[in-house]
């Protein structure tokens, strides 16, 4: 049975509660809108698995010290912009169920905001001499980006082969939790070896969550029914790729022109995830999810047992059984 978060999380909760009173430190501001806007994004934070990535990776290696911290912090303070800036490129007016930054303040402002928690990482790595995690981090951005842009070459072609969508996802969605990983490890380890094992373990988890995010779209979560966004947003998804590529060719078209012209449709798009359900996109795009978290644990399965590698599987099994 798959642990609770905070079951997983109890073996690091003191460091965590330590993290978040820094994190909240390292966002004040003396300018008034600015404060402002960071706490209210303070108050939105997430399940923050980015985090407990961070700090278990790190116990894995050895023993948490004050670079874990930094490697915390520049993580999440990286992963905030990064969600910030989304929003604003997607037109996104809700994030989490709350009102987005961009629909509250602007995006002026949610650009302006994202750029300074972009410096204040920057700064934190010089402040403190964490070179190594500038450069791990700094090769995220760079990956993250050229994964959002090659999703909006290929979404106007909607030409996306299934390695070209795990080129994406790998540096869209998995460059940061492995940076997250390979941030823990050289926190608290000098050795290139473990903390390069400690970033493909980390990128093949990132791989893994996305794809649990695909089968979200087709009702694979708590909602049950399937949410049709992905199709909306032109995104060609492991499932739909799959579905795609053993159909006959008259149905291939069909759908690729709903797709194409008829996303805002909400018949049309019922049809494209029905299309998907019943084809064997699903099921293949699981056996994936669970391929990718099988090489994982055996990349990880090569350090000594501890209770924080097990507090690691437990993690990595919550973000691929989660149903929400």
């Amino acid at each position: 049975m798959t642990k609770t978060l905070a079951d997983i999380k109890s073996i690091i909760d003191p460091e965590i509660r330590e993290f978040q009173q820094r994190f909240k430190n390292e966002m004040k501001s003396k300018v008034p809108l600015l404060d402002t806007v960071t706490r209210f994004i303070l108050r939105r934070k997430g399940k923050q698995m980015r985090p407990m990535f961070i700090f278990l990776s790190a116990k894995v290696c050895g023993e948490i010290n004050d670079m874990t911290y930094h490697a915390a912090s520049l993580v999440e303070l990286l992963h905030t912009a990064s969600l910030i800036h989304d929003d604003v490129v997607d037109d996104s007016m809700q994030r989490r169920g709350f009102f987005s930054l961009n629909a509250l303040w602007g995006n002026k402002v949610a650009v302006l905001v994202g750029d300074y928690l972009l410096s204040k990482g920057l700064l934190l790595s010089l402040e403190h001499g964490a070179v190594q995690l500038l450069q791990i981090t700094s090769d995220a951005v760079r990956e993250m980006s050229e994964g959002e842009l090659l999703q909006i070459e290929k979404a106007r072609r909607l030409d996306i082969k299934e390695e070209v969508y795990f080129e994406i996802i790998r540096k869209k969605t998995a460059s940061l939790i492995a940076s997250a990983c390979a941030s823990g490890a050289a926190s608290t380890t000098n050795d290139p070896h473990i903390i390069e094992q400690m970033r493909l373990f980390g990128e093949k988890i990132g791989i893994s969550f996305q794809i649990r995010d695909d089968l979200f779209d087709f009702g694979d979560g708590d909602a049950g029914k399937p949410q049709g966004n992905d199709i909306q947003e032109k995104k060609m998804t492991l499932p739909l790729i799959h579905a795609l590529n053993t159909c006959d060719r008259s149905t291939h078209n069909y759908i690729i022109n709903i797709i194409k012209n008829e996303n805002t449709n909400p018949v049309k798009i019922k049809e494209v995830t029905d299309f998907v359900i019943a084809s064997p996109g699903l099921d293949y795009a699981r056996k994936a999810m669970y391929q990718y978290r099988k090489e994982a644990f055996e990349i990880l399965h090569q350090l000594p047992y501890s209770a924080a590698r097990e507090a690691l599987e437990d993690l990595v099994c919550f973000v691929t059984e989660r149903k929400r």
